[in-house]
């Protein structure tokens, strides 16, 4: 019987049709398993995976092949974002076994939930060098009945690794240790191309901020030009939805030609803020219009009825990768005329042979900018292409509301608000946050997937971490008492119930959650950045607009040990790094007096990076410790001080004043000290 009829995930839901008797991830399938005496299958993906569709076409629809596995297996079907934890745990195991990793995962277990040995996708006949499906799976099932010794020998082996956390060396970093980093990252990008060499190429935005950061905070031009070529590079490349907007997963090829067509809620949420930054610095109109695009598809085809974000859209339609995106260039003819066309196609690299696999993915990666009366007119002509393709089959929507993606672009859209003069993006900030934390909450701790009433309750810790940041980014923007309230009620949940106590770290999973194998507790970045970088830079904003005793302390000691783990692997852990960054040299801006909105409209303008706000109400008094305690007291008149770390400047009373006086604290230095982050 296939038990997946009744879930909430779009992907189970993909599956409920399946010959295989799927089950949901629970104690039940595990107790099926251990009174069969079967080995599980378990199976784990996510709606917008190609791959996962590949695989489920040949063999989960295959009678024959769900025959085999319904007879030798308990098989489990799992939503890897909606059970990012148990998706950790195996995907782990599976990089223990020296696979490179990847979705579908298809792991084998004991009834206990023990993995064994797995691997991605598995074909149903024996193809690129992978063995068959059906006979993997006859092989594993004769292995764990006829040969146990065998089975247990790599269960424990993998189970001792598994337990393994990664610990603090106690060692600390300061300034001149980042500028060593930042050094070293900006020799790794390609300098053709940008972003890090070799292919297929990531976006990798908490690696790119790390650069940025290294740039302002060093004066390195070169780093500045890699960063800002990686941007302009994938706002150029196929990987950049010239039509409608956003941008796919990856690039398969090394110049950001070829998508694998997925779009993410969490990708586009990082490279919005990312171009906002690059247009905030060079005024250049591509990086303006690659995050307006980002924002109108959000808007568009991401906004669901409740004011939430979904998740995914799907890399396949029809049955097919990017028949959605990919263009020919009679269709093109037909819909702007044989003139336009011409114009159009010599722009974005549009031929009869194609440029992908007989189709063409527009692309600008040769044509590159263009002058505004050019522009004006080439969006005209994606308008209409635009109005046509909506007719086209559309891909899959994933229409979860995740917690966590959603708190990412929450952040993104009020950060880049100010930078992009887009104050409507505020609006759909705020009516998001107000669905997660009205219906995805419960006693100050939240929930992690919610779809059609259906909520997955307890959240995981990015949940509270990231919709901790949400609720700061919007608290600078609005001065509303709410959200920093908030903040400190997500803040509190995460030191109670996720932090481990023997290591320091954020585990994944909060205290009494589902127990798994194990109890994950990563601290390196993914697709997303980790919980634990995330929680340090929410940490750092709050004792920033504070400036309590109780809040700077406790953003230090958290800093401290977090460091002391991301020494041993920069790159892997910049979102940690890039919280050490500001909590050394972000600057703290107060604006307080009446009639102050110009003073507090330039501070929002300082790029998220640099810089924490806060806009004092009149009843509101400041921290007994705040260093501008006496200064913000002194009266009416609209001002604004800024302050680096107990330091604070004489009040400034014009935007003029601010903006000097900010640019002139956040000069670079020369010969930055190896201090501790105290």
């Amino acid at each position: 019987m296939n038990r997946l009829k009744a879930a909430s995930s779009p992907y189970l839901l993909q599956h409920r049709d399946n010959p295989v008797h799927w089950w949901e991830w629970g104690p039940e399938a595990l107790a099926e398993a251990r009174r069969l005496n079967r080995p599980v299958l378990i199976s784990i993906g996510y709606a917008a995976c190609h791959w996962c569709h590949v695989m489920a076409h040949e063999s989960f629809e295959d009678p024959d092949v769900a025959a085999v596995m319904n007879e030798l297996f308990v098989n489990i079907k799992v939503d890897r974002e909606e059970r990012p934890d148990v998706d950790h745990v195996y995907m782990s195991a599976l990089h223990l076994l020296g696979e490179p990793g990847g979705w579908p995962l298809t792991m084998f277990l004991t009834p206990d939930g023990e993995p064994f040995w797995g691997g991605t996708y598995f074909p149903k006949e024996p193809h690129f060098g992978r063995p068959g499906f059906v006979g993997v799976l006859r092989e594993i099932s004769r292995l764990y009945h006829t040969e146990p010794e065998r089975i247990l020998k790599n269960r424990d082996a993998i189970k001792q690794n598994l337990t393994r956390v990664d610990r603090s060396d106690g060692g600390i970093l300061g300034l001149a240790d980042l500028d060593r980093m930042g050094l070293r990252l900006s020799e790794l990008i390609d300098t053709e191309n940008g972003g890090l060499q070799g292919a297929p190429k990531f976006p990798n935005p908490p690696i790119l901020e790390y650069l940025y950061r290294y740039a302002g905070r060093s004066g390195d031009e070169e780093a500045k030009r890699r960063f800002l070529l990686t941007l302009e590079r994938m706002a150029l490349g196929g990987i950049h939805d010239h039509v409608g907007g956003g941008f796919a997963r990856y690039s398969v090829d090394e110049r950001w030609l070829v998508p694998h067509f997925e779009k993410m809620l969490y990708d586009n949420a990082q490279l919005l803020e990312l171009y906002a930054l690059a247009y905030a610095e060079t005024g250049r109109a591509l990086f303006r219009d690659a995050a307006e695009g980002i924002g109108a598809w959000l808007k568009r085809e991401m906004t669901l009825p409740e004011g939430a974000f979904a998740s995914s859209l799907d890399a396949d339609s029809e049955g097919e990768e990017g028949r959605f995106y990919v263009w020919s260039l009679a269709e093109i003819r037909a819909i702007l005329g044989d003139e336009d066309a011409s114009f159009f196609a010599r722009v974005y690299d549009i031929t009869e042979e194609g440029n992908f696999e007989g189709h063409n993915i527009p692309n600008r990666l040769i044509s590159g900018e263009a002058p505004p009366a050019v522009e004006k007119r080439l969006a005209a002509m994606r308008a209409k292409l635009l109005e046509r393709r909506v007719s086209r089959v559309r891909p899959g929507l994933d229409d979860k509301v995740l917690a966590d993606w959603n708190g990412l672009m929450i952040a993104s859209l009020v950060r880049a608000s100010p930078l992009l003069g887009r104050p409507d993006w505020l609006g759909l900030a705020s009516q998001a946050y107000r669905f997660i934390s009205e219906s995805m909450s419960r006693d100050g701790r939240l929930g992690h997937s919610w779809r059609g009433g259906a909520l997955i309750f307890p959240g995981f810790a990015l949940d509270h971490a990231a919709m901790m940041r949400a609720a700061l980014a919007l608290y600078e923007a609005t001065s509303e008492a709410a959200y920093l309230r908030d903040a400190q009620s997500w803040r509190d949940a995460l030191l109670s119930e996720f932090v481990v106590e023997e290591t320091g770290c954020l585990a994944m999973t909060a205290q009494g959650a589902d127990p798994l194998l194990v109890r994950p507790q990563p601290t390196h970045d993914d697709a997303v950045p980790n919980a634990n970088g995330v929680f340090a830079e929410a940490l750092v904003r709050l004792a920033q607009i504070t400036e309590s005793q109780d809040d700077l302390q406790q953003a230090s000691d958290i800093l401290d040990h977090l460091v002391g783990v991301a020494r041993s692997a920069p790159l892997g852990h910049t979102s940690i790094l890039n919280a050490l960054d500001l909590h050394l040299r972000g600057l703290s801006i107060l604006v307080t007096g009446d009639d102050a909105e110009a003073l507090f409209e330039t501070a929002l303008k300082t790029p998220y990076p640099d810089r924490s706000v806060r806009r004092l109400r009149g009843d509101e008094v400041l921290d007994d410790n705040h260093p501008a305690r006496a200064l913000a007291a002194s009266g009416p008149q609209a001002q604004a001080l800024v302050c680096a770390g107990m330091r604070c400047s004489l009040p400034v009373t014009d935007a003029d004043g601010l903006m000097a006086r900010v640019a002139e604290m956040l000069m670079p230095e020369q010969g930055h000290s190896a201090a501790s982050g105290d």
